[in-house]
């Protein structure tokens, strides 16, 4: 028994496989239109949820150093020449 089972359940899993392509298939070739008008705005979206997820917080690049420290080297104000820079 525990061998048609296993059968069964594999027999079934073909035919979910089996449907979900073929829906899939009728979703894509009914939809496109759709599809095509929402996909600025999906592109506007990933904007910043790829902001979001890819930055990290933007503390955590600073590699070993103090946080209040800067390494050495660079000004510590955007507009100061950095060490050994001429002007």
């Amino acid at each position: 028994m525990d061998d048609h089972d296993h059968r069964m359940r594999k027999r079934g899993t073909i035919v979910l496989i089996g449907f979900l392509l073929v829906a899939g298939f009728f979703l894509i070739t009914e939809h496109t239109a759709h599809f095509f008008g929402v996909l600025p705005y999906l592109i506007l979206l990933a904007c910043p949820l790829m902001h979001l997820f890819m930055h990290h917080g933007h503390g955590g690049h600073q590699h070993g150093h103090e946080p209040n420290q800067l390494p050495t080297g660079l000004p510590a104000n955007s507009n100061e020449r950095a060490e050994g820079e001429s002007r």
